[in-house]
């Protein structure tokens, strides 16, 4: 049974809003009945040593409706005082696909989910180390969120929102409603600092206009369906193209071929079915980056019984199984720059990167959509170095927003090079500039 709620951007914005004033957990003093009930004893498959703390359930987001949202809680490592770390809410695009799916389980969380769909392994990259994360499903609908639970707390921590792709627009619309929420307050229960966008849908004709540059430029698409592109889809909808601008859509992924647009050096995943046998593979192999079928491992583990259990799931309330991504959607603004500008104008913190393999949301159409806000240049376009010394992508810093490319990721940035986007999440929390050579 297929279950489709139809979401708009605003109802989910208001069921955010209610996320982030009830769901918080507090990591120093005691928990309540409620916290305790929510606690993570031990995932199935979980390596010996975690030393972090995880609490997992539901905030009733509309209890007329029995509209509930899931929520994974992530602390810091004990080692590195969670008490101090901001709170960190990532959101994942689709829109309609599941954080814990791609957010926590490939990119940013802790844990590594392996071929076989059983076993985990710590990524020595998670976010988490600089930050508490929060992960949600959302809307209702999406991974084990449905159409009841919740905490008070973490009031006043710095607090940011991270997110990638359609996250492009429910992250500004989210930032934008709690800045006006708190003007004119001294000491907010939302201590918003910022936001940190990846590869993110920003503006409908800019993004249409840079995609299918990148699209010709890289050798993907002929002439031919590079000129009806340029002819018919900048003043179409990206999310659902109609007629001659859905067509030329069609021809020109006909033309890629057997790529993964999402990293167009890699081929899609061809595994369907039976996993692999393997019960753990090395850690080199782990995080040797990109993994076209990690996809296919969470869905295999979010389905287990015992991992559901664990997870505190109400799966008695989804008549379906867990999949990365399940929705429809039933608006999507055709930009957010408007947004933008005022929010740049409040002061808060906008970073924006782009993975540069990416060819579905690339970073010519990202670059574009910044151009069009006709920011001050404060930092001209300048090679950022990781702790190897070695090229990590490229940077501008504009006036009031810094942007950043990742060389060598794909769509999914933390996914394909988890420890340069570390890196630069540790700048971003800093709002420190991106490293240059060491002399």
């Amino acid at each position: 049974m297929e279950y489709h709620y139809k979401a708009s951007s605003s109802s989910l914005l208001i069921c955010l809003i209610e996320i982030i004033l009830l769901s918080s957990i507090v990591v120093s003093g005691d928990l309540t009945a409620e916290q305790e009930r929510d606690r993570i004893i031990r995932l199935p498959g979980q390596p010996a040593n975690v030393d972090f703390a995880q609490f997992s359930g539901y905030v009733t987001v509309d209890a007329r409706a029995g509209r509930a949202l899931f929520y994974w809680l992530i602390e810091a490592p004990a080692v590195r005082g969670p008490s101090s770390k901001p709170l960190v809410l990532w959101l994942n695009g689709g829109p309609g696909c599941s954080s814990l799916g791609y957010g926590a389980f490939e990119e940013v969380g802790p844990f590594r989910i392996s071929p076989d769909g059983k076993t985990l392994s710590l990524s020595p990259y998670a976010w988490n180390i600089e930050a508490n994360l929060l992960f949600l499903e959302s809307p209702a609908g999406v991974g084990f969120s449905y159409s009841n639970s919740s905490f008070p707390q973490y009031k006043h921590r710095p607090f940011y929102l991270a997110g990638e792709s359609y996250a492009g627009h429910y992250i500004p619309q989210l930032s934008q409603i709690i800045v006006r929420r708190n003007k004119g307050i001294k000491n907010p229960i939302i201590n918003f600092q910022g936001f940190l966008l990846g590869d993110p849908l920003i503006d409908n004709y800019h993004d249409y206009v840079g995609t299918h540059e990148y699209w010709w430029t890289h050798g993907l698409i002929s002439d031919t369906t590079y000129d009806e592109l340029r002819k018919y889809c900048p003043k179409d909808s990206f999310l659902f193209p109609k007629n001659n601008c859905n067509s030329a859509m069609i021809q020109a992924f006909g033309e890629m071929g057997n790529i993964d647009p999402y990293d167009i050096y890699n081929t899609p995943c061809t595994k369907n079915g039976t996993l692999l046998p393997h019960t753990r593979l090395p850690l080199a192999w782990m995080f040797k980056g990109y993994d076209e079928c990690a996809s296919l491992y969470a869905s295999v583990y979010m389905n287990r019984p015992e991992v559901q259990k664990a997870l505190h799931a109400n799966v008695t309330r989804i008549p379906y199984p867990w999949e990365s991504c399940r929705t429809n959607w039933s608006d999507s603004p055709n930009s957010v720059l408007p947004i933008f500008k005022e929010l740049i104008a409040s002061g808060v913190r906008i970073w924006v990167y782009s993975g540069d393999t990416d060819a579905i949301l690339p970073l010519t159409a990202t670059r574009r959509s910044i151009g069009a806000l006709n920011l001050a240049t404060m930092a001209n376009w300048y090679a950022w170095y990781d702790d190897k010394q070695q090229v990590g992508g490229w940077s501008q810093i504009y006036e009031g927003l810094t942007y950043v490319t990742v060389r060598g990721a794909g769509h999914g940035v933390p996914l394909g090079r988890p420890r340069l986007a570390l890196i630069l999440f540790e700048h971003f929390l800093k709002n420190a500039r991106m490293p240059g050579p060491k002399l």
